[in-house]
């Protein structure tokens, strides 16, 4: 009896440690969900010759409303310089500064966001997920991210020590794990001539005997050889590479990472920067890793931020802001910058 009251006694607290922390942890979340839309990219007109008749033909090509419509969770601490853009969370929000490798407070933070896009035409799915744990000492990170339109997909964690020099500016080193696309695979490269339309035979196209050919679906996406060769079967060995792409797995890294974090404020300047560099990597030995890619462990890849702010007076302000990656010999950014001047 004594045994089971002490069991009942344990499973009690545990549940009610659990649900403290539980509680803790989503204290300043917020979850939400919205559809934005707009106007898309206006019609254009199309003019083209008819084979048979030789009269000029002109077609409209309308592009539907752009919309997204959002999922998402999020609980990240404001910056002292960042103020809240709207009253409700859209899934439109994005800071530079959640890219920072330290926060604004220490403990747990993290977004969760799903995304599904229709862009001037294309529907994309795009994803971002991020947990960072920040400690005097050390730091957790992990981040998931992809871009449909940008054909952007990459996961990355680290775990670094911190040393703090100075309230403002810290170093950080640790590893960083990662996983990219398979590099160095070319499904085209022992295939010519008749080979890359037999490709396209087997993705279901065809020719009739008017010397056109058709898709899948029965559609004329060429009039003659002479289109099919420069315009359709192109883009059907394109979409081949990426089918064929897709079905190895991703590839892991192992890296060293070294970085740094700055950051000060006050109401008339604020500076915040911020960099990683992994200069060496470890071989995981799959045949389309990027170290085989390149025959070496000893690129660099790097990633950085930095945000600048300063009121020069009542009227005029400076702003400027932006990150870059570069990963994998593949870079994207953003940036921009700017003055205010209040007239009155």
């Amino acid at each position: 009896m004594k045994k089971l009251i002490v069991l009942l006694l344990t499973a009690v607290c545990s549940i009610s440690a659990q649900a403290q922390f539980l509680e803790k942890q989503l204290k300043f979340a917020t979850f939400y969900t919205a559809v934005t839309g707009n106007n898309s990219l206006a019609d254009v007109s199309v003019y083209s010759i008819n084979q048979n008749t030789g009269f000029l033909e002109e077609n409209i090509v309308s592009t539907p409303f752009d919309y997204t419509l959002a999922f998402g969770v999020r609980k990240i601490a404001r910056l002292d310089y960042e103020n809240r853009k709207n009253v409700f969370y859209n899934g439109t929000e994005s800071s530079v500064s959640d890219a920072a490798t330290v926060g604004n407070v220490e403990g747990l933070e993290y977004l969760f966001e799903f995304d599904y896009k229709r862009q001037q035409g294309s529907k994309f799915v795009d994803q971002q997920h991020f947990l960072r744990y920040v400690h005097d000492h050390w730091i957790i990170k992990t981040e998931y991210v992809q871009d449909g339109f940008a054909d952007l997909k990459y996961f990355e964690a680290s775990q670094r020590y911190r040393y703090n020099i100075a309230k403002e500016f810290s170093l950080n080193v640790g590893l960083v794990q990662r996983f990219s696309e398979p590099y160095g695979f070319d499904p085209l490269s022992e295939l010519a001539g008749a080979d890359f339309t037999n490709i396209a035979l087997d993705q279901g196209y065809s020719t009739n005997f008017e010397g056109e050919w058709l898709n899948p679906s029965g559609e004329v996406v060429a009039d003659n050889n002479i289109v099919w060769n420069a315009i359709s079967l192109p883009i059907i060995l394109n979409d081949y590479v990426d089918q064929e792409r897709s079905l190895l797995p991703n590839q892991w890294n192992h890296s060293l990472v070294l970085g740094y974090d700055y950051y000060h404020y006050t109401k008339s300047f604020w500076f915040h920067s911020w960099a990683s560099v992994l200069p060496f990597h470890v071989s995981t030995k799959n045949e389309y890793s990027y170290t085989n890619f390149i025959d070496g462990n000893t690129w660099f890849d790097y990633t950085g931020g930095l945000i600048l702010g300063y009121q020069v007076n009542k009227r005029l302000g400076l702003f400027s802001e932006g990150k870059y990656h570069k990963y994998w010999n593949r870079a994207w950014h953003d940036f921009s910058v700017g003055f205010n001047y209040r007239i009155i």
